[in-house]
């Protein structure tokens, strides 16, 4: 299941393990169209992905502190670091291989 946070648990609930984070907002088309490829991945890798989405309109700190410009942006985070930055809407299979990268 994909996991809403905040600027308040952000730090903590991104600090361990492979985390896929979604900076969306609502408004946003493409965002919108991302959201069921990330609930998918997350039922299929849910032992070892942790998905999260941030609205970029409510925790504007965590947005900013990681630069975000355009949504959606994706990063991902192994054991609390970024190894991964990806603009726009993302495809299944280059998810799961950017997932088996770092696997």
């Amino acid at each position: 299941m994909v996991e809403n946070i905040t600027d308040q648990n952000f730090e903590e609930k991104t600090s361990e393990g492979l985390v896929l984070v979604d900076f969306w907002a609502p408004w946003c088309g493409p965002c919108r169209m991302q959201g069921p490829i990330l609930d998918g991945l997350a039922t299929e890798y849910q032992d070892k992905v942790k998905i999260v989405k941030v609205n970029v309109d409510d925790n504007p700190a965590t947005s900013q502190a990681h630069g975000i410009m355009s949504i959606p942006t994706l990063l991902l985070k192994k054991d609390g670091q970024v190894v991964e930055q990806l603009v726009g809407v993302q495809q299944k299979p280059q998810l799961e291989l950017l997932f088996n990268k770092y696997l």
